[in-house]
């Protein structure tokens, strides 16, 4: 199979929102943004607005008063966030999974290792909002492969039940992996060339040199996530913290790690909006 037949032969692949799409844009020139424009806009989409809304009303994010418009949220909020909350919205909304595929506990993994790896890119010269937004779609190219190829996924998803390798399974049935998959959809959907790297190189940053910073992130809090999930302890994190991929992205882990119990429950930050998935 060719990478190029998964995108070419169905009509199943996700479109975004036009608002989500000039969010996207908008990594790329932070100043020709338009939040009062923007936020029209939101406004004007009630499914994308009542999430974003949900969200902001959250117990992570809630104030003394409630949020009832999205210029309100933009006053509590600020850009960044809301660029985050409007991404997670509008992404999650527009990808549609095949049936018996585990959406929530898909999202759920999706918006830990994003929160997370906002959470690492502060210790780097990364820009923290980008981070999150590859780190939310470091594995949509396993829902893709699914939709489109749901039968041959069963055989690969029966190869990691046995103990194989993801991207092992999916090379020997495609020819391709996730990985791949996902960096060329963040392409299509004109993602900042760093973005899309992350996400293409995250399973083995070190594999390339320079190390694509946004792929050692991404690849930081997925051994965060799995950590925290495994129950390890500080002494046990901080023994085992990939220090390598650490310092390739130019990282200040030392100081991260003297701080690495406030990585403890970011993941859950996004969960308001998993109720509407």
């Amino acid at each position: 199979m060719e990478l190029a037949d998964i995108f070419n032969s169905s009509q199943q692949l996700p479109s975004i929102p036009k608002v989500v799409q000039e969010l996207i844009e908008s990594f790329k020139d932070e100043e020709s943004i338009d939040i009062d424009d923007i936020a029209d806009k939101i406004s004007k989409d009630q499914v994308l607005s009542a999430k974003v809304l949900r969200i902001a009303n959250s117990a992570k994010f809630s104030s003394s008063r409630e949020v009832k418009t999205i210029n309100d949220a933009v006053v509590l909020l600020g850009l960044s966030m809301l660029r985050t909350m409007v991404l997670a919205s509008g992404i999650s909304a527009a990808v549609t999974v095949p049936q018996g595929f585990d959406r929530k506990g898909f999202w759920k993994d999706s918006f830990a290792v994003a929160e997370l790896s906002r959470w690492i890119a502060r210790y780097t010269n990364v820009n923290p909002e980008s981070a999150f937004t590859a780190g939310m779609l470091y594995s949509i190219g396993i829902v893709l492969m699914h939709t489109v190829y749901p039968q041959e996924c069963v055989g690969v998803d029966a190869m990691i039940k046995e103990g194989k390798d993801r991207r092992e399974a999916e090379h020997q049935v495609f020819g391709y992996d996730y990985a791949e998959v996902g960096a060329e959809l963040a392409r299509r959907w004109r993602f900042p060339n760093e973005m899309s790297d992350g996400i293409a190189h995250h399973y083995d940053p070190l594999a390339n040199d320079p190390v694509p910073p946004m792929a050692g992130i991404i690849n930081l809090a997925l051994f965060l996530h799995q950590a925290h999930m495994d129950e390890l302890s500080e002494d046990e994190i901080i023994a085992r913290f990939p220090s390598q991929i650490a310092d390739a992205v130019g990282m200040d882990h030392p100081r991260a790690l003297q701080e690495v119990q406030d990585a403890v429950g970011v993941e859950e930050a996004l969960d308001a909006l998993l109720e509407g998935l």
